[in-house]
């Protein structure tokens, strides 16, 4: 924590192995409690825990305390200042793999003392075991958490129910619940794994590090350290740092990651350059429009990260609500096990303290642990599996009052693959003959709409009887291919040959094609729907949905195209991410 014009600089921690929803709002209500603490703010899906001070308390103490009180909500959780890189899945340590491990061997033991059916007392020191070893972890927590005095949470819900299982003879009863309450953590941390390294992957989009330009030459920096004005170099494979404009080379930018179309975007001087976008093939020299706190990419980057922070009604309501639910349930069970044989003659203690404790099993908060989040998991488990992404439980909930679904294109909609979709020769050609001296011309070329060309044809040219390929920037390739000159690309390319074609309007992109200066024909590329789209379209309209919005970066003619095919209601095109989420909102 540094001292920045009067005012303290918030600090930032990492919660490695931390998969409790409900443990990390307790965390972050206990935190904003401290004293010396002005708020805390913790991100669950990037397990980042940012913190500030009134400068009542030093740091390192205010650090010790928060510490101390993040180990007694999840001893499994390690607090670093830095972020693991390895990911969820390798938080925890050796402490996660033997939480693992034993409810599987409590499982195990279960199972053979059902099959053995054993008469008593060995049938309850099978029982006891196969107990210890699936609900040990949850018993020695509400042990620890009863010291520091909190007693009522669901640890300790869980131990009381489960124990009393085994006080009134119901062995089987008390292990199962536990390996079930077990079974559901365990469905819950693979979920939040799942959907972590979603997010992950999206945050892959920063970038490291700025090749900048200085008086001695060219010097590797953080994206942080270049400032508006300065130029950097963009190598091939790399990731532009920051917002741009191309002063000088040629190329094409592989911007995907920002606005999901597949298909590159070539540059050259004077155009625009979008943070996060990777340089497939030129070397460019970029001037920096914008610093990297504004940049394209950092926006993106903060979208994805306050997003969790939103928290949903339903979820504050579910807090507030467990924490009167669960006082109440075990007051009235004790009220069960006094009451009656005080105030009726003849009831027996021990009768209604058996029934008392089938109460707690029955009502206790722990069955809202087991069934609903394996509910909810379960749905989005499934829904994971066929490619949609539920950010949590509330949003799943939230989907059966959906009147309008807005959809990305590319990738959703679309295969988010280019592929011929038609070739039309000219000239006495046949299509193979078209696509055979197309790909000749764009043998050598790693784009992918030459990739889609030479794919779609079934007899390239030798590799030796290709010469002379040559890359004219911003409109095509031209070559010698079996002894013919060959131009493949734009209209723009005819146009600068003098070569005379008939031009074609189409939703996809267009190659024409030129064989020793006579037009050839010309192949349309295009992103391909998903065969089932139109139907799951139809059926969400069947659903109740009354209305189906399109949002994508392409253009205007291939969005409107695709969303006739579809019969969606309304298309906005050529948007990027943050313009997306404008429209939404």
């Amino acid at each position: 924590m540094r001292e920045t014009n009067g005012k303290l600089t918030p600090k930032t921690l990492y919660l490695q192995g931390l998969d409790c929803a409900f443990c990390a709002r307790k965390i972050e209500d206990g935190l904003r409690a401290l004293p010396g603490v002005s708020f805390a703010r913790l991100d669950f899906a990037g397990q980042k825990l940012t913190l500030g001070t009134t400068g009542e308390a030093s740091w390192p103490d205010l650090l010790s305390r928060a510490k101390e009180l993040i180990a007694a909500a999840e001893p499994s959780v390690k607090v670093s200042d830095y972020k693991n890189k390895g990911g969820a899945k390798d938080s925890g340590g050796r402490y996660a793999r033997v939480r693992a491990a034993l409810p599987v061997a409590g499982a195990v033991v279960f199972a053979g003392a059902l099959a053995l059916d054993l008469a008593y007392p060995f049938n309850l020191a099978v029982f006891l075991a196969s107990y210890l070893l699936a609900g040990g972890d949850v018993l020695l927590r509400a042990a620890r958490n009863l010291a520091r005095g909190a007693v009522l949470d669901e640890n300790f819900l869980m131990g009381a129910a489960t124990i009393g299982a085994f006080v009134i003879g119901e062995y089987p009863e008390g292990v199962a619940v536990m390996l079930f309450y077990q079974a559901g953590e365990f469905c819950q941390r693979k979920a939040v794994e799942r959907a972590r390294g979603s997010i992950a992957a999206l945050m892959d989009i920063r970038p490291d590090f700025a090749n900048l330009k200085t008086p001695d030459g060219i010097k590797r920096v953080t994206p942080e350290e270049v400032k508006p004005g300065d130029f950097i170099i963009v190598r091939p494979g790399e990731k532009a740092p920051l917002d741009g404009v191309v002063a000088e080379g040629f190329s094409a930018f592989d911007t995907s990651a920002l606005t999901g179309e597949s298909l590159p975007r070539d540059v050259g001087p004077g155009s625009a350059v979008l943070s996060g976008a990777i340089n497939l093939n030129g070397l460019l020299t970029v001037e920096v429009t914008r610093d990297f706190g504004e940049s394209t990419v950092k926006k993106i980057l903060d979208l994805v990260e306050s997003a969790s922070e939103k928290k949903a009604a339903a979820e504050n309501f579910i807090t507030r609500f467990s924490r009167y639910y669960t006082p109440c349930v075990v007051f009235a069970a004790a009220l069960l096990a006094v009451i009656p044989p005080l105030a009726w003659p003849g009831a027996a203690f021990a009768e209604w303290a058996e029934r008392a404790l089938v109460f707690l099993v029955v009502s206790c908060p722990c069955a809202l642990v087991i069934s609903v989040p394996l509910s909810f998991f379960g749905g989005i488990g499934g829904a994971s599996r066929q490619g949609i992404l539920i950010k949590g439980s509330n949003y799943l909930d939230a989907l059966s009052q959906v009147d309008t679904v807005v959809f990305d294109k590319t990738g959703t909609l679309t295969k988010g693959v280019f592929n011929v979709i038609s070739v039309t020769p000219a000239g006495g050609l046949t299509e193979d003959d078209l696509l055979f001296f197309a790909a000749g011309a764009e043998s050598h070329s790693t784009h992918p709409i030459a990739l889609s060309i030479r794919k779609a044809c079934k007899r390239a040219p030798e590799a030796e009887n290709i010469t002379e390929v040559r890359e004219i920037a911003g409109q095509g390739v031209s070559a010698r291919a079996a002894g013919c000159f060959v131009l493949a690309g734009n209209d723009k390319l005819l146009e600068a040959a003098g070569i005379s074609y008939k031009k074609t309007k189409s939703p996809g992109t267009v190659v024409y094609v030129a064989v020793d200066g006579n037009f050839a024909g010309h192949i349309e590329i295009a992103d391909e729907l998903k065969p089932d789209s139109v139907r799951a379209v139809a059926g969400l309209k069947a659903l109740g949905v009354r209305q189906s919005v399109m949002l994508t970066g392409d253009s205007q003619a291939a969005a409107e195209h695709a969303a006739d095919i579809l019969g969606l209601d309304q298309v906005y095109a050529q948007l990027l991410p943050q313009e997306k989420i404008a429209v939404i909102k």
